[in-house]
């Protein structure tokens, strides 16, 4: 049984990817995915905003005071007691490289053009074999148009791939007006893969406080269709790899994703839910399907169900939309039922 699959030009074992989540936090979390049966690892996001955050921290910290008494010196804290810049975050990069046989994919999310330019080519140095471009933007400005949101994502990708010589991949937000033309031209712009996609969190509102709230919910399976049909829309038709992420829980959310057209999912609600041991049952199903339907290959059954492959293509377009509203049960005629 061959599980193996390719993506960002590396050769993976299997299709299941730790995504970036707390449990990659650490060096000692990621060899727990791996041993587990993760194929890739993806490491937390490094936040241009934190970064800023414990810098704007220190200077506080080395000012303030500065024309009082000379024993205000001893208010000043050791530099080493603060992770100013990326140093943390690259040395997560280094030691999972070193502990890890699997590859290592960093993530970034950066805020300016120097954020995402000068940290891409740190991580690269550090030794990432990849990176995924975490663009978590989004407009709130009536001014800012469409095409000016698309433009930033391609400037940002060209940006960074200018900097650095390993595979990119882009995770997309579901909200472009047109995601199949922002897919394309992510691709011909360079982007190795593109991940879908972005899950915003959105805040709900406190009564009883008056103000808004977040709360952080795991995904479930049923997110995943969206995913599943762009990347099922998609695939054959760039040259760039295609990723799931969001709501991939069990070995059938896998089987559909491979289907649709990805190379690889993205585990971290499940992960969270059901700790890194989840991985190793959900190959062992995934195989055992696999087997029964006499399937040799992960490679076989990619894109099997995309849109240029099945029979019915205008289940991915707008006549399957009609075909949904006509479906429901109507009563009989003559007949209002009571809520009505």
């Amino acid at each position: 049984m061959d599980l193996s699959t390719e993506y960002l030009g590396l050769r993976l074992k299997n299709p299941l990817v730790a995504a970036s989540s707390p449990l990659t936090s650490n060096v000692a979390g990621a060899r727990k995915l791996e041993d587990a049966g993760a194929a890739a690892v993806v490491l937390p996001s490094l936040f241009e905003e934190e970064i800023i955050h414990h810098s704007l921290d220190l200077d506080h910290h080395l000012t303030s005071g500065a024309d009082s008494y000379a024993e205000a010196l001893t208010y000043v804290p050791e530099m080493d007691e603060f992770g100013v810049g990326p140093d943390g975050y690259l040395e997560l990069v280094a030691g999972a490289k070193r502990a890890l046989e699997v590859p290592v994919i960093a993530s970034l999310n950066g805020v300016s053009r120097e954020g995402w330019t000068q940290y891409a080519a740190l991580i690269e140095q550090a030794g990432a074999d990849a990176i995924e471009l975490n663009v978590y933007y989004l407009s709130t400005e009536p001014q800012v148009s469409g095409a000016e949101v698309e433009q930033r994502h391609l400037d940002i990708l060209r940006q960074v791939l200018a900097q650095v010589g390993v595979p990119v991949a882009v995770k997309l937000s579901p909200y472009f007006s047109a995601v199949a033309h922002m897919a394309e031209r992510l691709a011909q712009a360079g982007a190795s893969a593109l991940v879908l996609f972005n899950r915003f969190y959105q805040p709900d509102f406190d009564l009883e406080e008056l103000e808004p709230v977040s709360h952080l919910e795991l995904s479930r399976s049923w997110e995943m269709l969206l995913s599943l049909r762009w990347v099922a829309i998609l695939f054959g038709r760039l040259a760039v790899d295609l990723a799931i992420t969001g709501g991939v829980h069990t070995h059938e959310d896998v089987l559909k994703a491979m289907m649709a057209g990805a190379r690889v999912t993205l585990l971290a609600s499940k992960l969270l839910a059901e700790g890194a041991g989840s991985v190793a049952p959900l190959l062992a199903q995934l195989t055992r399907w696999m087997e029964e339907r006499e399937y040799d290959s992960i490679s076989r059954m990619q894109g099997s169900m995309s849109l240029r492959r099945v029979a019915d293509p205008a289940a991915f377009t707008r006549a399957n939309y009609l075909r949904m509203l006509h479906s429901w049960p109507r009563p009989p005629r003559g007949r209002i039922p009571a809520d009505l």
